[in-house]
């Protein structure tokens, strides 16, 4: 019979430690994202094989949520870098002194529209909307083509909408309906108008992504309105989702997406180089793996997939005024949520 010697205590002790990751030396880079954990986890596993001594500590969250974490972490800051929010929601950032300045090599690729005006934050990726339907249940030449065509009456009670109140991605499309009323110069009366009658076609406001994405897959719903990286990744996945998109043909919100190093991180360089890493060399493999349009223009199209290179092709960005969307934008989603919402019917 085989006698294993029980090791002494202090070599037992070490042991445990570094079981539980004590003998962990690497360097702790927190970043709170908006990305979801398929890419968080995709390319937080393909910077660590590029920076062996960096443990990268993604957390998943709401860009509103980033916002509201930084602000209430401002005297002792726990993350250090910001990665995924919209430019307005960076922006809120900027005023409330939560992020530092920085300074990529790739900075010069990204237009003065798509990046903080002082260095604050850059623009990684463009994000357009979408109009979506169940393609096992609608043919793409009956679905509808532009905004307007969601409100025909054959869709009624078939259309499916991300909670406004949560969804940066709805809050765009609604605020471009009501800018579209007031540069038409009816106020803001045409636009909620408009969602009045949007309302009237809804039969669910979805609490999160996921649900939409299910409730579309079941025909619970045929169309939808959401963006164009999410619905792409969903038809990558074949006969699970059947979905397919257009991009309206009047014109579209897009977002631009960005990344930042926090204000008072205890990883200076390490955040920068996550930063410099993440809108130069991993542009190509978000733009191929996960559909972000990038925002640098100085990426070739053969480097997107068809897709992508289908989207820069077709797409007609609205002419939003982010500035007014940015001071009106709670107020515009209090109104809607009081007045509109479940009132389209009646």
């Amino acid at each position: 019979m085989r006698t294993i010697s029980r090791p002494s205590a202090p070599l037992a002790l070490i042991a445990l430690l570094a079981s539980c990751g004590g003998g962990d030396q690497r360097e702790v880079l927190t970043i709170y994202s908006t990305h979801g954990r398929e890419m968080q986890q995709a390319f937080e596993k393909r910077y660590e094989g590029l920076h062996p001594g960096v443990d990268v500590q993604v957390l998943d969250m709401g860009s509103q949520e980033v916002l509201d974490r930084l602000r209430s972490e401002r005297a002792n800051p726990q993350a250090d870098v910001w990665w995924g929010a919209p430019a307005q929601t960076f922006e809120d950032a900027v005023r409330d002194s939560l992020l530092e300045r920085s300074a990529p090599t790739w900075a010069g690729a990204v237009g003065a529209d798509a990046k903080s005006r002082d260095g604050f934050w850059y623009g990684t990726y463009l994000t357009p909307e979408v109009i979506a339907w169940n393609s096992a249940a609608v043919p793409a030449a009956d679905a509808p083509k532009d905004w307007d065509q969601v409100l025909d009456p054959r869709w009624k009670g078939k259309v499916l909408i991300r909670d406004p109140m949560a969804s940066g991605t709805m809050r765009a499309i609604f605020g471009m309906v009501i800018q579209r009323g007031i540069r038409a110069g009816r106020d803001t009366a045409a636009g909620f108008d408009w969602l009045r009658r949007l309302d009237a076609q809804t039969k669910e406001y979805t609490l999160n992504p996921t649900l939409l994405y299910q409730k579309l897959a079941r025909q619970e719903g045929l169309i939808t309105l959401w963006d164009q990286p999410d619905i792409d990744a969903l038809k990558a996945k074949g006969n699970a989702f059947p979905i397919d998109y257009v991009l309206p043909a009047s014109g579209t919100p897009v977002l631009v997406d960005g990344v930042a190093v926090v204000r008072g991180t205890k990883h200076q360089q390490a955040a920068r180089d996550f930063v410099e890493w993440i809108g130069g060399a991993g542009v190509v493999p978000a733009a191929r793996e996960f559909f972000r349009l990038p925002a640098r223009t100085d990426v070739p199209d053969d480097s997107l997939p068809p897709s992508l290179r289908t989207v820069k092709a077709n797409l007609h960005p609205e002419p939003m005024d982010w500035a007014q969307f940015q001071a009106k934008s709670p107020e515009w989603m209090r109104w809607w949520d009081e007045h509109v919402r479940g009132k389209g019917g009646r």
